[in-house]
Formats: C-alpha cells, structure tokens, sequence
C-alpha cells in the first residue's frame, strides 16, 4: 500500500459529513474548507498541490502538482491532517452542499477514478489528484462540465461528494448510457467517454436540457448526480425577486428571505 489505511464513517442523510480515523501518524488530505471539526492531537498543515509523491518530490514536482489544480478551477494549496497523538483520533470533513459523500476504494476500482472537477471532499494521503483532458477539445469547450475533469490516482480511500440523490451503474461491454454533463459524477477510468451535441434545433433550442450531454460507453462503472449545483443554483436564482424595491411586504417569502440573508434592502 502506498497510501495511508484510514478508516470512516457517514453521518446524516442529505447533508452528510465523513469522520475519518487516524491512527497515530497517518493522514489525510482535504479541500481548503471542508473541515468540519477535529480533535486534540491531529496537527493542520497547508501544502503546495496535493501532498502525494506523483510528479516529482522537488520544486518542479509541487510547481506541476500545483499548476494541475489551477487548470480544474481548484486552489493552489490544500489542507493536510496528521494525527501526532499516541492513540486514535477522528477528523471530521462536511460537503458543501445538501448531497450524499461517496466513499471508493481505489484499489477496487483500477486504481484510478474520473470525477467532475469540484466533486473532490478528501483522500488518504498517498492519492494524486491531477486532471483528465476530453480527447476532443471542441466539443470539450462547449460542454461545459465536461471539458476538464479530476483523475485520482492511488491505492487508498478517496471521497467525493454529489448533489441530490446518487445512482451508480455499471455499464456492461458496449453499453450506451446518455447523462446531462452536469449530472455526471465520476466514472471508472475504463468508460469511453464522449461530449455530443443534443441532435434537432428545436429539441436543442427549446427543450431546456442544454445543448450538450456526455455519452458513456462500457464496461465500467458510473455515477450520477440527481441535483447538481449548477442547476441548484439556477432555481434560486430564478426564485429570486426581479423587482426587491417594488415588491409587497408578504409577496415571495421565501424567495424575499433569501434576498435580504444575500443583503438585499
């Protein structure tokens, strides 16, 4: 094993939050800003890239590392947790937004997983996080979601975190499986995986489901999102009062609400 055994347990339901275990010594990796609370004796530290060995272990190396996660629209740095303590302690790491953490062995799963580029929570230290590029950049570029996703790469636990409800499939040889762009998670690293223009103009033009949707082929396995953030935060957005001067003091209380917690007047 290359990467650090760690264990971990999911609290909750819809906002769920994963407490890890550490045995003396061992660490783990997060996104700036996902803890949720630690206990007495695991020491924080901030680190140039993703703390794993990929890439070289000199200032080349964490430049590379680094650049990586500049290219997924993540920050340069992110957050170790060591347990310096002689017994065990627990790490807790909480998602972003109301969703499930999704757990995967990445030794089960051919030691690499492709996943949306902000669905990444926390890994075991050991497991690079870099970038997968679609093969063909045109329709990469318009795809949206799809054009750049995170790979990662070890031996250890990786979680990462999805909106709504998640459903996993795994593909059979040859099996086609049509997904909105925004509603796929991540995948096993032996799908085939495309980004297609929605056929027909008006289908393209009135049908409200984007203009682009990934086609996954098989064998392999995928997940998928039900909610995703971006369509989460079109709703609200919509709900929102065009008008805030000129609406009545009941009308749209929930949407209002929203508008004076953002800071409206």
């Amino acid at each position: 094993m290359n990467n650090h055994e760690i264990d971990f347990k999911l609290h909750g339901d819809d906002m769920q939050f994963v407490e890890v275990e550490l045995d003396p010594n061992e660490t783990v990796i997060a996104e700036a800003g996902a803890l949720m609370m630690m206990e007495d004796g695991i020491v924080m530290e901030t680190i140039f890239g993703d703390g794993s060995k990929g890439g070289g272990s000199g200032i080349m190396g964490k430049l590379i590392g680094a650049g990586k996660r500049v290219i997924t629209g993540e920050s340069l740095f992110m957050t170790t947790f060591t347990n310096q303590g002689t017994g065990k302690r627990h790490v807790s790491f909480a998602s972003p937004y109301p969703g499930k953490i999704i757990p995967m062995d990445l030794s089960t799963l051919g030691g690499k997983v492709i996943c949306q580029k902000d669905a990444f929570l926390a890994a075991a230290k050991g497991v690079s996080i870099g970038i997968e590029f679609q093969r063909k950049l045109g329709t990469g570029f318009f795809g949206g979601e799809g054009f750049i996703m995170q790979k990662l790469e070890g031996d250890g636990l990786a979680f990462i975190h999805a909106g709504g409800t998640l459903y996993r499939k795994n593909l059979q040889k040859g099996e086609v499986l049509r997904v909105d762009t925004g509603c796929l998670v991540a995948m096993t690293a032996d799908v085939d995986y495309n980004i297609e223009m929605v056929s027909g103009v008006k289908t393209a033009l009135f049908g409200g489901e984007g203009l682009f949707f990934a086609t996954l082929r098989g064998p392999g396995s995928v997940w998928i999102q039900s909610l995703p953030f971006s369509r989460l935060a079109s709703r609200v957005f919509a709900a929102a009062p065009q008008n805030p001067a000129g609406r009545s003091q009941g009308e749209g209380s929930v949407a209002g609400g929203l508008f004076d917690l953002l800071g409206g007047k």
